[in-house]
């Protein structure tokens, strides 16, 4: 059995206005404003993938979908719903927005229309940085919504960003943090990547920004993986997804296609690192899970070849008994 994920890109309805950051018509791969045949379309599209067990759910990203033209969010609920009146959607509908567009009324409604997951763009709590990318909404405006999402019973995702025009690395923990705080099911991580046609974009061309590099990203993204996993909080995406549109769009920026990746051998060589800073340099064998070999070599051997330059010649090894993430043995050679 696994899980099925439909998406159904809604690029830049509903928001108020353009953020700093924000050319969803790249970041989607979409231009046109879906329809309730859309919506029919993707889910009988998707039936020939799905196995009997399978958990499928139909999210609508991309733009504000509370704040969106009623009459349009209810054509959009209305179709997916018949698909989970069918049993074919037996993990509801997801939906993403903006924390100032969620209110008793709009959970009441999502409740009624077969949503189960809710996800808040929050990006930052730190109020300046919002002012700065011009999110147009408050830190307290996602708590306010986080916790009547809550209380209305559906599952609650938050997203954030790093590297964000007037960011740091040390309120970006605390986001991390204070989002933790609201008690979310599930995170996404996202490193700024600046695209054409954005406020960014304009910020990077005049020398007033300079967002962080992949190599810079990378530790700051796995500490905040590690947090929140640490805390009981899935992490279900860290960076964009991988697509053409953003590699040819992208002017700078911490994109990555197998990020989570990178982020999870970052883990890894801390860890090793940790352990072998108290043993003589020499050769040693690196033990982790079967499942994270990969990860503990690190891409192209990264880790190995840092962890040769400071006189520790490692192999990595996988374990049947070791099942815990991140979990590292170290044993000589």
């Amino acid at each position: 059995m696994s899980h099925a994920n439909i998406a159904v890109f809604v690029p830049h309805m509903g928001c108020p206005q353009q953020c700093s950051f924000c050319n969803q018509r790249v970041i989607s791969g979409a231009a046109a404003q879906p329809t309730a045949a859309d919506v029919d379309a993707a889910c009988e599209r998707a039936k020939k993938g799905v196995s009997p067990g399978d958990t499928v759910q139909l999210a609508f990203f991309g733009g504000s979908f509370t704040a969106i033209e009623r009459a349009k969010m209810l054509e959009l609920l209305t179709a997916a719903k018949r698909h989970v009146d069918s049993g074919f959607l037996n993990g509801g509908v997801r939906i993403s927005t903006r924390p100032d567009a969620i209110n008793d009324e709009i959970l009441s409604l999502l409740r009624a229309n077969g949503v189960r997951a809710v996800e808040l763009g929050a990006q930052s709590m730190d109020d300046r940085v919002l002012r700065l990318n011009q999110r147009g909404h408050t830190a307290q405006d996602v708590v306010g919504a986080s916790k009547l999402i809550s209380a209305y019973g559906f599952e609650l995702g938050l997203q954030m960003m790093t590297g964000l025009y007037g960011s740091t690395d040390e309120d970006c923990l605390e986001t991390a943090r204070r989002l933790i705080a609201l008690h979310p099911a599930a995170a996404r991580i996202y490193p700024t990547v600046v695209l054409r046609g954005t406020r960014l974009a304009e910020l990077y061309e005049k020398g007033e920004y300079e967002p962080p590099t992949l190599d810079e990203a990378v530790p700051l993204c796995s500490e905040l993986l590690r947090l929140f996993e640490e805390n009981g909080v899935r992490v279900i995406r860290l960076g964009l997804h991988a697509q053409e549109d953003v590699e040819r769009q992208m002017v700078a920026g911490a994109y990555h296609p197998a990020l989570r990746e990178l982020c999870q051998g970052e883990i890894y060589y801390r860890k090793a690192v940790e352990l072998l800073k108290e043993k003589p340099a020499g050769a040693y064998r690196l033990v982790v899970s079967p499942a994270a070999v990969s990860q503990a070599v690190g891409q192209k051997k990264k880790n190995l070849l840092r962890l040769a330059q400071q006189g520790y010649r490692c192999r990595v090894q996988g374990d049947e008994s070791l099942h815990t993430p991140y979990e590292l043995r170290i044993k000589e050679l």
